[in-house]
């Protein structure tokens, strides 16, 4: 109960907009992390005093990024499920899937799962390339780089498909790099959380010739 309190009173402005039932829940999964960061890590040390504005904030502000009509969305190298746990409990109409090799970290995710009641949310503790489905959204967070990421996505995207990378203080560097390799549409967007940080989102996501 004590760490319940604590996280509440820790809550930055942007996350107390959400409903009195996303934010209960929002509570338990970071009452959860915390459990479980004792643990294995999922988070760094350092970053649980301000669990709410460096993850929670951070991982909600994906939501309104997320294009209208869609209904699935893949979290790659899920971790701690950030931002894949957090969109699915503000977005239960999505179906979304955690890939997360790491076993472990995937059992956190299992668990997480339940104890949330997030009923529309698979888990799958596999490499990201034996997945062979595509979705309507792609997300990673502090995974890779852009290039790389653009090669763990595009067998999961289809002609429509979206992916939204939240990038830090590099993203234009990393955005020239991708582009050497790859045809895209990009849109950035100052992150709410980071002054530094960007989230991008790519979409008509094609391989260049060699």
């Amino acid at each position: 109960m004590a760490l319940c309190m604590n996280t509440a009173h820790a809550l930055s402005p942007s996350t107390q907009n959400v409903s009195r039932e996303t934010l209960s829940t929002l509570t338990n999964y970071v009452s959860l992390l915390l459990k479980w960061n004792s643990k294995i890590n999922l988070i760094g040390p350092a970053t649980e005093s301000d669990i709410w504005s460096r993850h929670i904030d951070d991982s909600l502000q994906l939501v309104d990024l997320i294009p209208s009509g869609a209904a699935s969305l893949v979290d790659i190298g899920s971790g701690a499920g950030l931002p894949g746990l957090v969109i699915a409990v503000a977005r239960p109409d999505l179906n979304i899937t955690l890939v997360e090799q790491d076993q472990r970290k995937a059992a956190f995710l299992k668990e997480a799962k339940s104890l949330l009641g997030l009923s529309q949310v698979t888990v799958e503790a596999k490499d990201i390339a034996t997945v062979e489905r595509q979705f309507d959204v792609v997300t990673a967070r502090a995974l890779s780089s852009l290039t790389n990421l653009l090669v763990f996505a595009k067998p999961l995207m289809n002609e429509a498909s979206a992916a939204i990378f939240p990038k830090g203080a590099n993203y234009e560097a990393e955005l020239a790099e991708a582009e050497e390799k790859w045809s895209f549409q990009s849109h950035k967007k100052p992150s709410k959380t980071n002054a530094e940080s960007h989230i991008i989102t790519i979409t008509k996501l094609t391989a260049r010739n060699a």
